[in-house]
């Protein structure tokens, strides 16, 4: 089984191009298992959760409902004075039921700097709104913001105090913070042709910190997972975990996501943030569960990631992509090549991929067909239909790219381009 979960991760990490990703199996005892691949910092390694938040968020407030502080059949607007989406009830902000809008209005808030609570309440008066209280599931981050004020105002103390005197110091979380430690894993994102690494930024989102603000380690989430599966009643009530836990809608409760795998119920909640993803799932039955945590803007599902986890993958065999490495920079010889290419009406995402130039049958799920690297300032096939054959890139007079060819196969920026002398011909394979 340990094999097998290794190779899930040897596998996301080559084929979601992720700069590191770790993973972890507990039950109510601790961690089972442990592991990594990339760049992997262990258990300790810091990386941003996300809406994982959420579920902090969440108990914060089912714990304010246990002490008498608040129902939550409540509105909003009965804690946080005259403010759009007032009329919101707790129950419906928490499971996304609301009918509020998805994000606060102005700039992409998990990218720029936050602001303090008031100006957040200024700027979304209400006007928003995308269907009636109960109508449907509409995921609103901007109902996290407004719930993190809800209990801070009923105890008194800021939303990031309560996170940790609440939850983080009872459930001895030493390495989840509001910001980065030093140390902390970087957020990155990969374009996606050439498999260049950019940055992301870094922000402290303020009001909004609610909906996605913390940073954590493998080991501080098996705590909050063991949390979610039952195992810390000291913590939040057995009732009112499993009231959590009810479904809301199909695949939601209170502030925690519903599923199913093959050995029995899921509970938990995904996480993204720019240049960061993650997933914690467990079964309150068994009270055994994942987390998953990378440190890339796409690439995987972290959710299935993590179910995969928990299951192992009895039908995997020993074989092990290459790991994917970064690209530094771009040889002359591909330089403008990688994009969406047509080969007649045939696309193709056609990427730089450690060192080689690879060609991925859109309509096929993006399965690889073709690869070619650099031999001698040259393009030549090594696996594929064209293996052996030149890859000759045809640029006009100034510079730019107009089609490339291979044996006679000619591919277009455009299906059939007009400006290109196609010769016949049909779809091979």
């Amino acid at each position: 089984m340990s094999d097998q979960r290794q190779r899930l991760l040897d596998v996301a990490q080559a084929e979601g191009r992720l700069t590191s990703v770790v993973g972890a199996v507990f039950d109510r005892y601790g961690a089972v298992w442990a592991g990594g691949a990339g760049d992997a910092p262990g258990l300790d390694g810091q990386y941003r959760i996300g809406s994982i938040t959420k579920t902090m968020t969440a108990v914060l407030v089912l714990q304010a409902r246990d002490a008498g502080l608040l129902d939550l059949d409540d509105r909003l607007g009965d804690h946080l004075g005259d403010v759009g989406y007032g009329e919101v009830t707790v129950r419906d902000a928490l499971a996304h039921t609301s009918g509020m809008q998805s994000e606060p209005r102005g700039p992409w808030w998990e990218r720029t700097r936050g602001t303090d609570f008031l100006a957040l309440a200024a700027a979304n008066d209400g006007q928003g709104r995308v269907a009636g209280a109960g109508e449907w599931f509409h995921y609103s981050n901007l109902g996290y913001g407004l719930l993190g004020e809800v209990v801070a105002r009923r105890r008194g103390s800021p939303w990031r105090v309560l996170v940790s005197e609440r939850l983080l110091r009872p459930l001895e979380m030493r390495a989840t913070s509001y910001l980065p430690r030093p140390g902390a894993q970087p957020g990155w994102s990969v374009d996606h042709f050439t498999g260049i690494r950019v940055h992301e930024p870094l922000t402290d989102t303020g009001a909004m910190a609610p909906a996605g603000q913390l940073w954590s380690t493998l080991a501080d989430l098996v705590a909050w997972g063991q949390l979610l599966g039952g195992a810390r009643p000291d913590v939040l009530a057995e009732a009112s975990l499993a009231e959590m836990q009810r479904p809301v809608t199909d695949d939601y409760g209170l502030g925690l996501m519903l599923g199913l795998h093959p050995g029995g119920r899921l509970v938990g909640h995904n996480g993204s943030m720019p240049g960061f993803m993650a997933a914690l799932h467990v079964d309150p039955d068994s009270g055994i569960g994942a987390v998953v945590l990378t440190n890339a803007t796409t690439g995987i599902d972290p959710r299935e990631l993590a179910v995969s986890l928990i299951e192992g993958d009895p039908d995997a065999d020993d074989a092990r992509p290459a790991p994917w490495r970064p690209t530094r920079s771009l040889p002359d010889t591909v330089r403008g090549v990688p994009g969406v290419w047509f080969w007649g009406n045939t696309a193709y995402d056609v990427r730089w991929h450690n060192e080689g130039l690879e060609l991925r049958a859109m309509a096929r799920g993006n399965v690889v067909t073709d690869r070619f690297e650099v031999v001698a300032g040259t393009l030549v096939g090594v696996t594929g239909y064209h293996r052996g054959e030149r890859l000759d890139v045809v640029r006009r007079p100034d510079g730019t790219i107009r089609n490339l060819e291979c044996a006679t196969f000619v591919y277009t920026r455009v299906p059939y381009d007009p400006e290109v002398d196609i010769p016949g011909g049909h779809p091979r394979r």
